[in-house]
C-alpha cells in the first residue's frame, strides 16, 4: 500500500501520487499515458491529476494494477 509520506518529489499535488516503492514496471504509464510520468531517476509519478470521472477511473485502475501498490489515492485533495 502505498504511503504519502514517501511520495516521489515529482509528483504534482493532489490525491493521487506514487511513492518510492516503484519498480519502473511502466504499467501506469501505459494504461494512463496522460497522468503519468517517468523520472530520470526511473520511477513514475503522477505529472496530472484527474479531473473528470473518466480520468478518475483511469487513474484508478492503474493504481489497481500497480504490482506492488507504489500508488496511492490518499495525498492531499485540492
Amino acid at each position: 500500500m502505498a504511503n504519502r509520506d514517501d511520495r516521489i518529489e515529482e509528483n504534482v499535488p493532489g490525491k493521487f501520487y506514487v511513492d518510492d516503492q516503484c519498480i519502473d514496471c511502466d504499467m501506469c504509464r501505459n494504461l494512463a499515458p496522460d497522468f503519468f510520468g517517468a523520472t530520470s531517476e526511473g520511477n513514475s509519478f503522477v505529472k496530472k491529476q484527474p479531473v473528470t470521472p473518466e480520468e478518475i477511473v483511469l487513474c484508478q485502475e492503474a493504481m489497481e494494477s500497480c504490482p506492488v501498490g507504489a500508488i496511492g489515492d490518499d495525498g492531499e485533495e485540492e
